[in-house]
Protein backbone atom coordinates (compact mmCIF):
# COMPACT_ATOMS: atom_id res chain seq x y z
CA UNK A 1 0.00 0.00 0.00
CA UNK A 2 1.19 3.23 -1.17
CA UNK A 3 0.53 6.48 1.86
CA UNK A 4 0.17 9.64 0.39
CA UNK A 5 -0.12 12.23 3.46
CA UNK A 6 -2.23 14.59 3.83
CA UNK A 7 -1.17 17.11 5.46
CA UNK A 8 -3.26 20.69 4.30
CA UNK A 9 -1.82 21.17 0.85
CA UNK A 10 -3.34 20.88 -2.41
CA UNK A 11 -2.81 18.28 -5.51
CA UNK A 12 -3.66 14.99 -3.04
CA UNK A 13 -5.94 13.48 -5.68
CA UNK A 14 -3.95 13.85 -8.51
CA UNK A 15 -0.97 12.44 -7.12
CA UNK A 16 -4.01 9.20 -5.77
CA UNK A 17 -5.14 9.27 -9.00
CA UNK A 18 -1.74 8.68 -11.29
CA UNK A 19 -1.00 6.14 -8.48
CA UNK A 20 -4.32 4.41 -9.23
CA UNK A 21 -3.34 4.19 -13.36
CA UNK A 22 -0.26 2.60 -12.70
CA UNK A 23 -1.86 -0.60 -10.76
CA UNK A 24 -1.21 0.36 -7.31
CA UNK A 25 -3.03 1.06 -4.34
CA UNK A 26 -3.14 4.24 -2.05
CA UNK A 27 -4.62 5.70 0.35
CA UNK A 28 -4.68 9.50 1.63
CA UNK A 29 -4.08 9.13 5.21
CA UNK A 30 -2.31 11.37 8.25
CA UNK A 31 -2.49 8.90 10.47
CA UNK A 32 0.59 7.19 12.10
CA UNK A 33 -0.16 3.27 12.04
CA UNK A 34 -0.98 3.87 7.88
CA UNK A 35 2.56 5.48 7.40
CA UNK A 36 4.40 4.01 9.11
CA UNK A 37 3.35 -0.02 7.64
CA UNK A 38 3.35 1.55 3.97
CA UNK A 39 5.36 0.03 1.67
CA UNK A 40 6.06 3.72 0.17
CA UNK A 41 5.49 6.81 1.27
CA UNK A 42 4.51 10.22 -0.93
CA UNK A 43 4.56 13.85 0.48
CA UNK A 44 2.99 15.80 -2.25
CA UNK A 45 2.10 19.18 -2.46
CA UNK A 46 0.73 22.41 -4.17
CA UNK A 47 0.51 25.36 -1.39
CA UNK A 48 2.52 27.38 1.49
CA UNK A 49 6.10 26.06 2.98
CA UNK A 50 4.72 28.08 6.37
CA UNK A 51 1.00 26.86 7.06
CA UNK A 52 2.37 22.90 5.48
CA UNK A 53 4.75 22.98 8.18
CA UNK A 54 2.35 24.07 11.00
CA UNK A 55 0.30 21.56 10.00
CA UNK A 56 2.79 18.79 9.92
CA UNK A 57 3.88 19.65 13.30
CA UNK A 58 0.41 19.78 14.91
CA UNK A 59 0.10 16.32 14.02
CA UNK A 60 3.67 15.01 14.87
CA UNK A 61 3.92 14.18 11.43
CA UNK A 62 6.91 16.50 10.93
CA UNK A 63 9.02 13.77 13.36
CA UNK A 64 7.58 10.79 11.58
CA UNK A 65 8.46 11.85 8.65
CA UNK A 66 11.93 11.89 9.06
CA UNK A 67 12.07 8.47 10.58
CA UNK A 68 10.66 6.72 7.79
CA UNK A 69 12.64 3.97 6.43
CA UNK A 70 11.17 2.80 3.59
CA UNK A 71 11.03 5.01 -0.07
CA UNK A 72 9.34 8.75 0.11
CA UNK A 73 8.80 10.49 -2.47
CA UNK A 74 8.39 14.73 -2.20
CA UNK A 75 6.62 16.22 -4.53
CA UNK A 76 7.02 20.50 -5.40
CA UNK A 77 5.92 21.81 -2.11
CA UNK A 78 6.93 18.25 -0.36
CA UNK A 79 10.35 18.40 -1.87
CA UNK A 80 10.96 21.65 -0.37
CA UNK A 81 9.52 20.62 3.08
CA UNK A 82 11.97 17.96 3.18
CA UNK A 83 15.14 21.25 2.59
CA UNK A 84 16.71 22.75 5.59
CA UNK A 85 14.79 25.77 5.52
CA UNK A 86 12.20 28.14 3.25
CA UNK A 87 12.20 32.17 2.25
CA UNK A 88 8.57 31.00 1.80
CA UNK A 89 7.00 32.42 5.70
CA UNK A 90 10.25 32.76 7.04
CA UNK A 91 10.09 28.44 7.59
CA UNK A 92 12.14 25.72 9.49
CA UNK A 93 11.55 22.67 7.44
CA UNK A 94 12.32 19.03 8.08
CA UNK A 95 16.26 19.52 7.79
CA UNK A 96 16.29 16.11 5.53
CA UNK A 97 18.11 17.64 2.10
CA UNK A 98 20.70 20.30 3.67
CA UNK A 99 19.86 22.98 1.19
CA UNK A 100 17.74 25.99 1.19
CA UNK A 101 14.51 26.92 -0.57
CA UNK A 102 14.62 30.61 -1.96
CA UNK A 103 12.39 32.88 -4.03
CA UNK A 104 13.25 33.53 -7.57
CA UNK A 105 14.11 36.90 -8.81
CA UNK A 106 11.40 38.87 -10.07
CA UNK A 107 13.59 39.21 -13.33
CA UNK A 108 11.30 37.08 -15.42
CA UNK A 109 8.16 35.51 -15.27
CA UNK A 110 7.10 33.96 -11.59
CA UNK A 111 6.01 31.72 -10.98
CA UNK A 112 7.39 28.99 -13.04
CA UNK A 113 4.67 27.29 -14.68
CA UNK A 114 4.03 25.00 -17.50
CA UNK A 115 7.16 22.33 -19.60
CA UNK A 116 10.63 22.59 -18.72
CA UNK A 117 13.20 20.03 -19.21
CA UNK A 118 16.26 18.70 -17.02
CA UNK A 119 19.55 17.86 -16.97
CA UNK A 120 22.34 16.28 -15.18
CA UNK A 121 20.14 13.36 -14.13
CA UNK A 122 21.16 10.63 -11.63
CA UNK A 123 20.06 7.76 -9.50
CA UNK A 124 16.98 5.32 -9.87
CA UNK A 125 14.25 7.91 -10.24
CA UNK A 126 15.65 8.67 -13.63
CA UNK A 127 15.69 5.39 -14.83
CA UNK A 128 15.19 5.62 -18.70
CA UNK A 129 14.83 9.24 -18.68
CA UNK A 130 16.49 11.77 -20.63
CA UNK A 131 17.58 15.22 -20.43
CA UNK A 132 15.71 16.09 -23.60
CA UNK A 133 12.22 15.06 -21.61
CA UNK A 134 9.91 17.37 -20.40
CA UNK A 135 8.13 17.54 -17.26
CA UNK A 136 5.88 20.11 -15.66
CA UNK A 137 6.79 22.54 -13.57
CA UNK A 138 4.79 25.31 -10.99
CA UNK A 139 6.40 27.19 -8.27
CA UNK A 140 7.98 30.20 -7.07
CA UNK A 141 10.57 28.96 -4.93
CA UNK A 142 13.09 26.66 -5.89
CA UNK A 143 15.93 24.45 -4.22
CA UNK A 144 19.09 25.33 -4.31
CA UNK A 145 21.83 22.79 -5.97
CA UNK A 146 23.66 20.97 -2.97
CA UNK A 147 25.31 17.28 -2.79
CA UNK A 148 21.82 15.69 -2.79
CA UNK A 149 20.58 17.11 -5.89
CA UNK A 150 19.87 14.23 -8.76
CA UNK A 151 18.34 16.60 -11.34
CA UNK A 152 19.10 20.37 -12.14
CA UNK A 153 16.38 22.71 -14.06
CA UNK A 154 17.67 26.06 -15.32
CA UNK A 155 14.92 28.71 -15.02
CA UNK A 156 16.46 31.96 -14.55
CA UNK A 157 18.95 30.07 -12.59
CA UNK A 158 19.84 26.30 -12.24
CA UNK A 159 18.36 24.80 -9.60
CA UNK A 160 17.60 21.12 -8.30
CA UNK A 161 14.18 19.45 -10.10
CA UNK A 162 15.20 16.17 -7.89
CA UNK A 163 17.13 14.89 -4.58
CA UNK A 164 17.82 12.03 -3.00
CA UNK A 165 18.80 11.22 0.54
CA UNK A 166 19.10 7.79 2.33
CA UNK A 167 15.15 6.44 1.45
CA UNK A 168 14.03 10.19 0.39
CA UNK A 169 14.09 11.26 -2.81
CA UNK A 170 11.93 14.03 -4.34
CA UNK A 171 11.08 16.25 -7.53
CA UNK A 172 10.55 19.63 -7.73
CA UNK A 173 8.23 19.03 -10.94
CA UNK A 174 4.91 17.46 -10.80
CA UNK A 175 5.66 13.79 -12.15
CA UNK A 176 1.44 13.27 -11.80
CA UNK A 177 0.68 15.95 -14.40
CA UNK A 178 4.08 15.14 -16.77
CA UNK A 179 2.18 12.69 -19.29
CA UNK A 180 4.74 9.75 -19.98
CA UNK A 181 7.25 11.08 -18.43
CA UNK A 182 6.28 11.66 -14.88
CA UNK A 183 4.29 8.31 -15.10
CA UNK A 184 7.70 6.46 -15.70
CA UNK A 185 9.71 8.17 -12.59
CA UNK A 186 6.61 7.79 -10.93
CA UNK A 187 6.11 3.81 -11.58
CA UNK A 188 10.35 3.80 -10.92
CA UNK A 189 9.66 5.00 -7.45
CA UNK A 190 6.96 2.96 -7.20
CA UNK A 191 8.97 -0.23 -8.46
CA UNK A 192 12.14 0.78 -5.90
Amino acid sequence: MIAVIKYNAGNIRSVQNAITRLGYKSVITNDREEILNADKVILPGVGEAGSAMRYLREKDLDKLIVSLRQPVLGICLGLQLMCRYSEEGDTTCLKIFDTDVRLFPRVDKVPHMGWNNFFSLKGDLFKGVSARDDVYYVHSYYPEICSCTTAVCDYILPFSAGMKKDNFYATQFHPEKSAVIGELILRNFLEL
